[in-house]
């Protein structure tokens, strides 16, 4: 240990107990010699003192690099480049320098309303990177080079979580999972699952109540975007509906019961998602000839440019305008069922007689066209040729999983339904 009074070392005291004990069994003049040898003081080790010069740092010299600073902003409805990068915290002129950049400015049009857009931006309102999460799932970058950008794209690695949320319905099924935290798209499958089973549009009752399993995926530790419904239940009327996801070796897949039958029906309930009925099938008053007169469809109001599905799986035998119709498309169907789908403002693309349709599939869009007296969407249902109420019909289901799924199934199917019963029990412990 260092002796801090005359500056010199000495041996640790274990080295001095082990000389003292061989010296007891050696003759006198033997311990007195290591005794001696104990005692003896260690030749001080010189000290002197160093001085050397050091380069200064650029810190030191007050030449340092500008602080950079991370900013995030989520891209707004009406954002231009300007507003964007001043919201970041860049200076004034770097919009200027950002719009003479082509590359920069075409990865701006990637952008769309609620995406996350991080940048790093110095002490000086300099924009040195800039970059965001496109809808391809590549991260689009772009860099400062020089006086100009560059722009370079990577594979964003995403990580997938699996989510569970349960909900009440007061007045409908978006205002129920908005409250619940539950993504639109979330929102819209549900109501795709049980589309065959349930009419959102008139089933609905408040009390109703729904649980969902379903996939989330985060890009940074935000989420970029929700993923597919993996199991859902929806109570309604005291009737639970289950459905839970299962895909076949080939990729195929689908929505089930946890017995295994298969919960898509041959047709939708309705062509439209979460309109309201305007009209029903039966005997009216006519708006427009003022008489009175049997309805042949369902009506449903919607804002002009609204999104029409096939209800089922069909052939177009009509696209083009029919006399009271206005803009007008019939599907054919097997078993001598054919659908109608009128006053359309316009066609989706490529939709001609002889295209094949899947359900659900976009036909056309809400408009005005022929004998209306307001947007809506007027929807037949005929058995060759004789008119049904779509309302009212009973729809078969699709064929159930091959005997030889049923165990993938099972193994599949289970974990998803433990997930609903733990929502189930969870909501009827907050009603105890």
């Amino acid at each position: 240990m260092l002796n801090d009074e005359d500056g010199i070392v000495a041996r640790p005291r274990g080295k001095r107990l082990r000389l003292l004990a061989p010296a007891v069994a050696v003759p006198l003049f033997g311990m007195v010699a290591a005794f001696g040898t104990v005692q003896n003081r260690l030749e001080p080790v010189p000290a002197r003192s160093v001085t050397e010069a050091l380069a200064l740092s650029a810190l030191a010299l007050g030449d340092a690099a500008p602080t950079v600073y991370f900013r995030e902003e989520r891209f707004r409805q009406d954002d231009t480049p300007a507003g964007l990068l001043q919201r970041l915290g860049a200076a004034q002129g770097e919009a200027a320098t950002f719009l003479r950049s082509s590359q920069a400015l075409r990865s701006f049009r990637l952008l769309h309303p609620g995406i996350l857009v991080r940048a790093k931006i110095d002490e000086n309102g300099r924009l040195r990177s800039l970059w965001f999460l496109a809808g391809d799932g590549t991260v689009r970058s772009i860099d400062r080079l020089g006086d100009g950008f560059g722009v370079s794209d990577q594979q964003a690695e995403v990580t997938r979580q699996v989510e569970m949320k349960s909900g009440k319905i007061e007045t409908s099924l978006f205002g129920a999972t908005d409250d619940a935290g539950i993504p639109d798209g979330v929102a819209m499958q549900l109501a795709d699952i049980f589309g065959g089973d349930l009419d959102f549009q008139r089933d609905l009752r408040e009390g109703d109540r729904f649980a969902v399993v379903f996939e989330t995926f985060y890009y940074g530790g935000q989420m970029v975007r929700s993923g597919r419904v993996l199991a859902a239940e929806f109570s309604n009327r005291k009737t639970s509906y289950r459905a839970v996801w299962f895909q076949d070796p080939w990729g195929k897949g689908g929505y089930y019961t946890p017995e295994g039958m298969n919960l898509r029906k041959a047709f939708l309930r309705s062509p439209i998602e979460f309109s309201r009925i305007t009209s029903r099938f039966g005997l009216r008053r006519d708006p427009i000839l003022k008489q009175w007169r049997t309805h042949q469809g369902v009506d449903y109001g919607a804002p002009t440019g609204t999104k029409v599905k096939s209800t089922g799986e069909g052939v177009v035998v009509f696209a083009g305008r029919r006399g009271g119709y206005g803009n007008l498309v019939v599907l054919k169907h097997r078993g001598g069922i054919s659908t109608y789908y009128a006053h359309l403002r316009n066609f989706a693309r490529g939709l001609k007689p002889g295209t094949r349709v899947a359900q659900g599939e976009t036909i056309g869009y809400v408009g005005q066209t022929g004998w209306a007296t307001g947007p809506h969407l007027h929807y037949e249902f005929r058995v060759h040729e004789g008119l049904r109420n779509p309302l009212t019909m009973r729809f078969p289901a699709a064929g159930p999983l091959a005997a030889s799924e049923l165990p993938a199934f099972k193994r599949s199917a289970e974990p998803l339904a433990a997930r609903l019963d733990l929502l189930r029990n969870s909501d009827l412990a907050l009603l105890e």
